[in-house]
């Protein structure tokens, strides 16, 4: 009997031990089962915004440089190699070789091209598709920002039948070869991890399966305790229990974690193909494939940037596998193993590239999207902006500043907004001295006078009645008084303290002159002037005299929007950062497209006169800097603006494409000692320099030329001594005719000067 005992004993603990196990076990295994059946039913990832920037046209004749289609093919993380695979380019000179990857943009899906472009005299010569599609071809799109939501977390979810093939099975041939016949735990294959890599040297493969992993990733911790890794196993055994192998390995493709940007942490192989390969995972490779999968088990220790020697090893092992499994032949194994890492030198990915430009576009998105609607929504916003424009506009800023700070005055601020003058696209945007900065947006917060940039509005009112104004027609720039609403007189001078007798309006334009302009505005009317600022820009100002010299605050962008009404032709053209916006699937949510109404006739001549005029400004006055140098060829319009004491400096000018505005001054509203011409118009000329632009030609439509005597309002002949060419409306042309030839003959008898 003693002998017994012991084996009772044993058998009564046995007993014991499976009750307690029945007895708490069962209920915590019911529980379990509830909460994980719950939660992941329910997984509903959060996907973040993207925010695009305009996509490259490349047609013949589009102005371009060779430069600013590398910072355009930088931007959209194109890597230089064959330009056959997608997102690769070649260089040779001025001709490149492309292939895009295809994107989805508000018009619809763009499909990959292949494409050869050759430069040449800052413009596209040419342009030959190599994959015999249309005429067009555009790049691929940079991404510009990212807005997440709770969680920083990069994803981009891809269905199971959409990934690769060599993906699909080769991660399972490293990390799980027996996936599809356990049941979410598989100690055999734990044996047999353990046997090859004490056989290779090297963690070639994982012991956990990859629904472990996959409980790992979403719902426990890494910490290697005993009961962490329980938990594990009942959640694997419950996922498995619950949901089909489809269900888990597509789930699994879209949590895996491979890699961290920052704060950012990419999950999925979708999101991972872009951020180490700039293209979408249908596209990879196999030694690319190998790259991923190999990075699982570590992507820190296996980080391609940081580690490439490590990365290649780890690589050329999952290769290896490959062949082992039947899923490359010795020959590919060995090709693929002869290829570079080939990621890419920076990431794909892009939190808030242009912090000024966003602001932008979210405030117009805010009109239709709450902000908590659009973080973290899997939506896509296509923007205007254009990345080489956009270096451009930080690059002037910065280098011009440098240039111009003086000591023993507050430090220079600047910004500056740069806009398509055919229809209102924003293409680039700087709000800071330092472009990074996200702070105060100078851009569209700073309300600064803005002095003479106002003037051309008020010729364009006068000119818009050819009857009484023209170009040619003489206003008296003597000194001035205007009666104010309070009693008061009030008596600007001209800025060099001068007056200039009569003159023609197109010279009281083209040098700035004070007391003409209020003259002529006084005869306008600043009520007038008022309403034009309000259609044309939303501008709400006092109608007092003193705003046609510019009596009024206002951010460079709202300066823009006025100015867009010139450089269009005499088209109001509502500014707009965002071209569209896209739903998780790539269909189209909102659609912002610019105003496409013609000029009215009578606007289009009347801003075509005032572009001839501030064309001459550019030439010989307060703008002539223009006339030489590297923007000598662009035949640009601009205005000068500085106002009182200095303190501000501004310039609005346009070319054949492009309208800009700059402002410099500092945030203690202190006088800088520059004016327009020596502050912000450098600023203007230092983009236009590098800004592949067109030259700036006004049009003759509704315009007819004719030559006017020397201080009178008469017709002449060309030949005729100080005779000068202007431009008048069509049937508006002076009444008299004085003819020199006529004039001479009748002065040589004594009869004096005769008009026809």
């Amino acid at each position: 009997m003693a002998m017994r005992r012991p084996w009772r004993l044993g058998l009564w603990a046995g007993g014991f031990l499976l009750a307690v196990a029945l007895g708490f076990g069962v209920p915590v295994m019911l529980v379990l089962d509830r909460e994980v059946r719950a939660e992941f039913a329910a997984l509903d990832w959060q996907i973040p915004t993207r925010v695009f920037a305009r996509p490259l046209v490349l047609a013949v004749g589009e102005p371009l440089t060779a430069e600013a289609l590398l910072q355009e093919l930088e931007a959209a993380a194109f890597a230089e190699g064959d330009g056959v695979v997608p997102g690769t380019y070649r260089r040779e000179g001025g001709r490149f070789l492309i292939a895009t990857r295809g994107f989805r943009d508000v018009d619809g899906p763009v499909d990959p091209a292949r494409a050869e472009v050759l430069l040449a005299g800052g413009r596209v010569a040419s342009v030959k598709r190599l994959d015999g599609g249309g005429p067009g071809f555009m790049l691929d799109p940079a991404r510009i920002a990212t807005l997440y939501g709770a969680k920083q977390e990069e994803r981009e979810l891809i269905r199971l039948e959409d990934a690769p093939v060599l993906l699909v099975a080769g991660l399972q041939a490293v990390e799980d070869r027996n996936f599809k016949h356990h049941i979410g735990i598989d100690p055999w294959g734990v044996l047999r991890a353990m046997l090859v890599n004490v056989r290779e040297g090297e963690l070639e493969q994982g012991g956990s399966t990859l629904t472990q992993q996959l409980v790992r990733s979403l719902f426990l911790s890494n910490a290697k305790t005993a009961s962490r890794k329980a938990k594990e196993a009942a959640y694997a055994l419950i996922i498995e229990a619950r949901f089909d192998k489809r269900r888990i390995l597509e789930t699994y493709l879209n949590q895996v974690y491979l890699g961290q940007q920052g704060g950012q942490a990419i999950h999925g192989v979708a999101a991972a193909s872009r951020f180490w390969f700039g293209r979408e995972v249908s596209r990879l490779r196999p030694h690319e494939i190998a790259l991923l999968i190999g990075m699982i088990q570590g992507p820190s220790l296996y980080d391609p940037r940081r580690f490439p020697e490590r990365a290649k090893a780890r690589r050329d092992l999952v290769l290896g596998v490959f062949a082992e499994t039947g899923l490359l032949t010795p020959a590919e194994r060995d090709a693929a193993r002869a290829q570079p890492l080939g990621v890419l030198a920076r990431p794909g990915l892009a939190r808030n590239r242009y912090p000024a430009f966003l602001e932008l576009a979210r405030r117009q998105l805010a009109r239709d999207y709450p902000a908590d609607a659009l973080t973290g929504a899997g939506l896509v916003v296509h923007t205007t902006l254009a990345p080489s424009a956009q270096r451009q506009a930080e690059r002037a800023v910065t280098t011009t500043l440098a240039g111009l700070e003086r000591p023993g005055r507050p430090p220079l601020q600047a910004a500056l907004v740069l806009t398509d003058a055919r229809n209102g696209d924003v293409l680039a945007i700087v709000g800071d001295r330092d472009p990074s900065q996200p702070a105060f947006n100078r851009a569209l917060d700073a309300r600064r006078p803005v002095g003479s940039l106002l003037k051309p509005m008020v010729y364009l009112l006068a000119l818009a009645q050819p009857g009484r104004w023209s170009l040619a027609s003489p206003v008296d720039d003597g000194p001035v008084q205007v009666r104010l609403a309070d009693g008061k007189l009030w008596a600007p001078q001209n800025a060099d303290g001068q007056s200039h007798g009569v003159l023609p309006l197109m010279d009281a334009l083209s040098f700035s002159y004070n007391q003409a302009t209020v003259r002529l505005g006084m005869d306008v009317g600043p009520g007038r002037l008022a309403a034009l600022l309000r259609a044309l820009a939303e501008v709400r100002a006092e109608p007092n005299p003193s705003l046609i010299l510019g009596s009024v605050d206002l951010p460079p962008l709202a300066v823009a929007q006025l100015y867009q009404f010139l450089a269009s032709g005499g088209r109001i053209q509502p500014l707009r950062a965002v071209r569209g916006v896209l739903d998780p699937e790539g269909r189209p949510l909102a659609r912002y497209d610019g105003r496409k109404d013609e000029a009215q006739p009578g606007d289009a001549i009347a801003a075509r006169l005032v572009t001839l005029a501030l064309q001459d400004a550019a030439k010989r006055g307060t703008a002539r800097a223009l006339a030489s140098g590297p923007t000598a060829g662009l035949a640009a319009a601009g205005k000068t603006g500085t106002s009182n004491d200095g303190r501000d400096s501004w310039f609005a000018g346009y070319t054949g494409r492009h309208l800009a505005v700059a402002w410099v001054g500092n945030d203690q509203n202190e006088a800088t000692g520059l004016y327009g011409a020596t502050g912000a118009m450098r600023v203007w000329s230092s983009l236009f320099s590098g800004l592949p632009s067109q030259p700036l030609v006004p049009g003759e439509e509704g315009i007819e030329w004719t030559y006017v005597a020397q201080g009178e309002f008469a017709t002449t002949e060309a030949e005729c001594p100080g005779a000068r060419r202007y431009p008048f409306v069509a049937g508006y042309l002076p009444a008299e005719h004085l003819s020199c030839t006529r004039r001479s003959l009748l002065d040589f008898f004594g009869f004096g000067s005769t008009r026809e």
